[in-house]
């Protein structure tokens, strides 16, 4: 057999071989969640994220809007994520906004309640042959006036952080990475970063939005682009099915 009709046979066989497929889900609150149209320009971190892989990696984005570990678990948002995983999958983990809502009984956890519920996801991610990645909550636009970033997430942060070096869990410390880059930035230049509007700029917030927590589509790409550069940090086989990989 010659060695271009052996070439064009190996070739042949590769491609009709099945191809891995990876499916990425996340879950997580309004800050990675996919937005509704009426709810434009405010835009989820996870609806870039999701056009950064090759066609070997679909994203499914189960994050939604005011959710916490504890509402996601008993709304039963988590379980046909457990039924559909498969070998080589990830799960991108990011709560805390709505945990740290103590004064709200149906989302607020404490800080043992959110850790339990963040080890349910570890573990049961895991029994699926699956890859949980964890990631700290971003940071909201808080800065004094003198121009000083300030935090909001107390020690939820911190428990994430804690979790991933017990349970040896890849970690996208978003947190820090966002309260860097806006400070290295500056409180105004970040503040285009969220979903700030002023009156009759846009027919879905006639009265204008001042929110210093969603993103603008601007800002949301900031934070794709902070989780893509925790991809590569973690040197996780993941990062090198990103379209941009370099």
């Amino acid at each position: 057999m010659s060695t271009k009709l052996l070439s064009i046979l190996l070739i042949t066989l590769y491609l009709s071989m099945p191809q891995k497929h990876t499916t990425v889900y996340m879950i997580g609150d309004s800050t990675m969640a996919n937005k509704q149209p009426n709810k434009f320009p405010e835009t989820g971190w996870g609806m870039p994220f999701s056009k950064m892989f090759n066609p070997s990696v679909t994203v499914d984005n189960r994050s939604i809007n005011g959710r916490s570990t504890k509402s996601f678990i008993n709304e039963k948002r988590w379980q046909p994520i457990v039924d559909a995983l498969k070998e080589g999958d990830y799960v991108f983990i990011e709560f805390g906004h709505n945990d740290e809502k103590i004064d709200k009984p149906t989302v607020g956890t404490s800080i043992e309640e959110f850790k339990s519920n963040l080890i349910k996801f570890i573990t049961e991610t895991r029994a699926a042959s699956a890859t949980p990645i964890l990631l700290t909550p971003v940071n909201r636009w808080k800065f004094d006036s003198l121009g000083f970033f300030q935090d909001t997430h107390g020690a939820y942060p911190d428990a994430v952080r804690d979790l991933a070096k017990a349970y040896n869990v890849p970690l996208i410390d978003m947190h820090v990475k966002t309260k860097i880059l806006m400070q290295k930035i500056g409180a105004e230049a970040s503040h285009k970063w969220f979903n700030q509007l002023e009156k009759a700029a846009h027919p879905n917030y006639p009265d204008g939005i001042k929110d210093n927590t969603h993103f603008s589509p601007a800002g949301a790409q900031q934070m794709a682009q902070l989780a893509a550069e925790g991809l590569k940090e973690l040197h996780i086989d993941l990062y090198t099915q990103l379209l941009n990989n370099k």
